[in-house]
């Protein structure tokens, strides 16, 4: 019995790396199936974060002036690329947008400890991120999304039951375990590594969402949505660059970059098929393979450099 789970926590250990890839690939495969899994997407992204909540520690939850610009840029920045290319293509200008506004990955942290930044600052930005992107995008998909055939008012209301009770409960149950159940809370804290299980089953959901759209077109635009994964790679790298310059004022230069640059593209994708034209999910779609193209590199070059 122990000889079988050492070699179930050997066989993981060697897939994990590749488990990207490897999900992206068995859901566009069996994208029928995931496609009619697609309504797990919300519960699946619900328990990743409160997982990941259990898990956080509130002593290292301390704002600072580089948090205050990064979500300056992330707001900001996500209303000014919308507005630079919708007169060119809507559906570009939603994908690209998504990919800025979209909150700050969970596994940001854990990057961040392998390139010997600071943890504790990313910790922080993620809860920031998360929580007035909870409050903001609702605000913003009223008017550019495809709410927009409904009053303000009632498309706000619509859009703000479901984003901020996905992404506010997680946190707000957290917080209420760690006062009232704190046995508990702590149990399922060190059970946050089960995030990564659910993100490869999310991950094969929202590839086979995406996959099933795109056949089901009938008049696809297959230079829109190159176009829109092209500019998801130029949006991904400024924000790691722009994160990284912001990050060295404050010489948290590690930090600044993978707070701005690394996303959880999994709610992203969930919030364009939802909110935005489906197809504009290429965006955060092909962000989950640039995003991951940059953190190995990053990660090489940490470890060439010991």
């Amino acid at each position: 019995m122990h000889s079988e789970k050492v070699r179930l926590k050997a066989m993981i250990k060697i897939i994990k790396p590749y488990m990207m890839p490897i999900a992206i690939t068995v859901g566009a495969i069996f994208y029928k199936f995931f496609d009619h899994l697609s309504f797990l997407t919300p519960y699946l992204i619900f328990v990743m974060l409160f997982l990941t909540y259990c898990n956080l520690k509130m002593d290292d939850v301390r704002l600072s002036k580089l948090h205050a610009w990064m979500i300056s840029i992330q707001v900001l920045g996500s209303l000014a690329v919308y507005f630079l290319l919708s007169p060119f293509n809507v559906i570009l200008a939603q994908g690209a947008m998504i990919c800025v506004l979209a909150p700050t990955g969970t596994a940001a942290p854990v990057i961040t400890g392998m390139l010997k930044g600071n943890v504790a600052s990313v910790t922080a930005y993620s809860l920031l991120s998360n929580m007035t992107i909870a409050l903001v995008a609702p605000i913003i998909f009223a008017f550019v999304g495809s709410y927009q055939t409904m009053p303000f008012l009632d498309s706000l209301w619509a859009i703000s039951q479901k984003v901020m009770f996905l992404l506010l409960s997680p946190f707000l149950t957290a917080l209420f375990l760690r006062r009232f159940a704190p046995k508990i809370n702590a149990a399922i804290g060190k059970r946050s590594g089960l995030s990564f299980y659910l993100w490869s089953v999310a991950l094969c959901v929202v590839s086979g969402r995406t996959v099933s759209f795109i056949l089901l077109q009938t008049n696809s635009n297959h230079l829109i949505e190159v176009l829109v994964a092209i500019a998801a790679f130029i949006v991904c790298a400024a924000q790691f660059l722009v994160g990284r310059k912001i990050g060295r004022l404050y010489n948290e230069t590690i930090a600044g970059g993978q707070g701005l640059g690394q996303k959880n593209t999994i709610l992203a994708i969930w919030m364009a098929q939802t909110y935005l034209n489906p197809i504009a999910s290429l965006g955060p779609g092909a962000y989950v393979l640039w995003q991951n193209i940059v953190n190995s590199y990053q990660v090489w070059l940490k470890r060439k450099s010991l």
